[in-house]
């Protein structure tokens, strides 16, 4: 589709979920959100695939003020091949987004994953490929300029140890690439639209957390803009073949985000989810309950956690069975929309004072 034909489409989805609904007077205990707005925060998120389940529009409509599309604005799926651009899908959440006054956290302008392979394989030279990149952000950015509350500008760029993950755009640019992708995101995007790093595993306070201090210094050396840093939290509450020990504890948690914080940016929890090795048994579920209290607790602690965002709604559509074998249980509705512990847990941890 051509740009003018996209610019043109973009004024289609007039309107802006930037603001958040007003903080009511009132916190029942029965909604994630209020109680977040209730502590002063921005909001409580979830991951979001639109499908046809009556129970996830309820559960969105009680419980959240924002939302990340899961997968619909990654570049696989928004440019497959160079210069097409294919927006159908990511065009419905724009749209859920207005129709439903909500906030969008927009996911992802620059990752090494869901990558098509004219990029990642397509051999380009450094000026072609910073080109590339301006392009794709220039046009997500155009049509959803009205609608993006946060942009995850670059996505995954750490190593475990710290170090720069060996990528395409790494590999061809250097970590030059960060900068520029968030000096390009700063221009294409509106003033409102906050410009995060998003990672997982930032959590432990260690030498991958010491990495994304390290871009957002490097950020801030070229004078451009970024707002925060996404803890992913992709946690463990006991010890699994993929994981050697449970989360961290909450002052652990606490310092992480305080790492990045301390620069002068905002934090928040972008991707939570707490697996167990399965079958869940009701032990487990109340350990659960507990981490998932100890990670809000560990964002209310801290003053620049601006909110925080569950990766999913239901057991019943995570992604952690089909990736990590023998585990799941991970999020804070069950496979049958009921409210597990967890649920409990995390309203305790915003609302404890």
């Amino acid at each position: 589709m051509h740009f003018s034909t996209l610019l043109a489409t973009s004024l289609a989805l007039a309107g802006s979920a930037l603001a958040a609904p007003s903080s009511p007077g009132h916190v029942k205990g029965d909604s994630l959100y209020k109680a977040m707005l209730s502590r002063g925060r921005t909001f409580a998120g979830t991951a979001l695939t639109l499908r046809d389940e009556p129970a996830e529009p309820k559960i969105v409509h009680q419980e959240f003020n924002s939302f990340t599309p899961e997968n619909a604005m990654k570049w696989e799926s928004t440019e497959p091949s160079r210069n097409s651009f294919t927006f159908t899908d990511a065009d419905r959440y724009a749209k859920y987004a207005k129709d439903n006054k909500l906030q969008i956290h927009c996911h992802t302008l620059v990752w090494h994953s869901q990558l098509p392979a004219w990029v990642a394989n397509g051999g380009f030279d450094n000026k072609t490929l910073i080109a590339i990149m301006e392009n794709h952000i220039k046009v997500l950015a155009a049509r959803y300029k009205n609608v993006c509350t946060r942009w995850d500008v670059v996505n995954e760029a750490l190593e475990e140890d710290g170090t720069y993950r060996k990528s395409v755009w790494y590999n061809t640019i250097g970590d030059a690439f960060l900068p520029i992708a968030f000096k390009f995101a700063a221009k294409y995007t509106d003033k409102k639209t906050k410009l995060f790093y998003n990672d997982y595993n930032l959590e432990y306070n260690g030498t991958k957390t010491d990495g994304a201090a390290r871009i957002v210094k490097l950020v801030k050396s070229y004078g451009i803009k970024i707002d925060g840093v996404g803890y992913q939290a992709h946690l463990a509450t006991e010890a699994t073949p993929t994981s050697p020990g449970a989360a961290p504890n909450t002052s652990v948690l606490e310092a992480a985000l305080r790492k990045t914080a301390d620069l002068g940016v905002d934090v928040a929890y972008t991707e939570i989810d707490l697996r167990m090795n399965t079958p869940a048994t009701a032990a487990k579920l109340a350990v659960q309950a507990r981490f998932y209290e100890s990670v809000a607790k560990s964002c209310l602690n801290v003053k620049r956690c601006v909110g925080m965002t569950v990766w999913g709604i239901s057991d019943k559509y995570s992604w952690i069975p089909g990736v990590f074998a023998g585990e799941g249980a991970a999020l804070v509705w069950d496979e049958n929309y009921n409210k597990k512990p967890a649920y409990a847990g995390l309203l305790k941890g915003i609302l404890k004072k």
